[in-house]
């Protein structure tokens, strides 16, 4: 799926996404997460290993984002992206993903992770299987 500019550009404006993750009786899991791009995957990095979040990707790779946007669309709806994926787990390279997005999230002289030696943890990586959603990108 080719991710639009207009897309792209929400992604990367620091707006938090809402990743869904299925828990092992099905159930959803939400939690937010810091967002960016990596191509045309969608990335966030992870420190602690035992997230539930991580265990449920490990089990069933199915996700679902969603990130709200700031402009208003005809008739009157706020721009919201839902992208439906898969995620893969990629052993290392969080705290430097969590800095790259920490000077989007909160500002460009923040240290983040704010510990000497973070742990290498891990960056969720999704593929983009469907976009949905009211925006540029569902139009058509």
């Amino acid at each position: 799926v080719e991710l639009l500019p207009e897309a792209r550009g929400l992604i990367e404006s620091g707006a938090l996404g809402h990743l869904v993750t299925l828990n092992a009786d099905g159930s959803p899991q939400v939690t937010c997460v810091w967002v960016g791009l990596d191509g045309d995957e969608i990335v966030s990095g992870h420190l602690p290993e035992n997230q539930q979040k991580l265990k449920n990707v490990r089990r069933d790779p199915r996700v679902t984002l969603s990130i709200e946007g700031v402009k208003v669309q005809p008739p009157g709806l706020k721009q919201y992206l839902v992208v439906h994926g898969r995620a893969r787990l990629e052993p290392g390279g969080a705290p430097e993903l969590l800095q790259r997005l920490a000077n989007v999230y909160l500002g460009p002289d923040v240290k983040f992770p704010p510990m000497d030696n973070p742990p290498p943890g891990t960056v969720l990586r999704i593929e983009i299987d469907r976009i949905g959603g009211v925006g540029p990108w569902s139009e058509g």
